[in-house]
């Protein structure tokens, strides 16, 4: 699927709200905004995010910052059972894949961010239980509704989106990448999205670079330190780069909610990483020179 609404790059709302900053109304309605203004209108929900309060958050911002609903791509996930306030029956974290449990999830979401439909709706993880059969019926009908225009996957195997794809088709594996955590290169994961022509979507896309002091990160910035003359970018960018010169055409979805780094972030796709510096960078995670 090419998603050429989509911008390239996406911003996870995970933060927005309980779970992070915790901006109120007119704050997160400011930063919708300043995402649009720059490019990225493309946002990345789940039902789980701020113990299910994030989306409710999001939605009432949406009111408020003017923007017709034409203009952003929305994204929520369902799936995943969380230990909270607003789920008292739940004894354990747990999945849940029921035709009715999928529906409400997303009507639910659409009540939530006060919208129509989804541009992308995606179960969260995968369950040892789930039945692809009713996944189906349940895209099926949310599909028929005019409810989600797209439907995906997150975190799941080669094999466990092959389960899924028997039934109905699955257009988006957002799954976790980075410089630092880049197996999906060599596990067959994006070999398998590009022989299926399923878009990768790139969660927690500058991995640990900034999160750890240790030897590969040092060597990391060093290697990025010595290119950021050259392309006159910052070490974020190149990071970001990185993951979109590859084949796969990975679209990163960046938890930022700084109004620079957003900036930043959009700016890396204008920038021509080349091959060998492609390389370098590699090599400079790995320690160690391509076999």
């Amino acid at each position: 699927m090419i998603l050429s609404n989509y911008s390239r790059i996406i911003s996870g709302v995970m933060t927005y709200g309980k779970w992070g900053k915790q901006f109120n109304k007119t704050e997160i309605a400011n930063l919708i905004n300043h995402c649009v203004e720059i490019g990225i209108t493309t946002f990345d929900h789940a039902d789980i995010y701020g113990d299910y309060t994030t989306e409710i958050d999001y939605g009432n911002a949406f009111t408020e910052s003017g923007i017709s609903r034409e203009k952003i791509q929305l994204i929520s996930k369902c799936g995943i059972q969380y230990l909270c306030e607003k789920r008292p029956q739940n004894k354990v974290k747990h999945y849940n894949y029921h035709k009715d449990y999928i529906i409400s999830s997303a009507e639910n979401a659409l009540k939530n961010l006060k919208t129509d439909y989804l541009d992308l709706f995606l179960l969260h993880r995968p369950s040892p239980l789930m039945h692809p059969e009713t996944i189906s019926e349940a895209i099926s009908s949310l599909r028929q509704q005019g409810k989600i225009k797209a439907f995906g996957v997150s975190n799941f195997s080669p094999s466990q989106t092959d389960l899924i794809r028997q039934y109905t088709t699955v257009s988006v594996n957002q799954i976790e990448f980075s410089l630092t955590n880049n197996a999906p290169m060599n596990n067959g994961v994006l070999d398998h999205m590009q022989i299926h022509k399923i878009t990768p979507m790139a969660w927690s896309p500058l991995g640990f670079v900034f999160k750890e002091d240790n030897e590969q990160t040092r060597r990391i910035h060093k290697q990025l330190g010595d290119l950021k003359e050259k392309y006159n970018a910052t070490e974020d960018q190149l990071l970001l780069t990185w993951i979109l010169k590859h084949p796969a055409n990975i679209y990163p979805v960046v938890g930022t909610t700084n109004k620079t780094r957003l900036t930043n972030a959009i700016k890396a796709i204008n920038i021509d990483l080349e091959l060998q510096d492609w390389f370098l960078i590699l090599v400079a995670s790995q320690g160690h020179k391509v076999p």
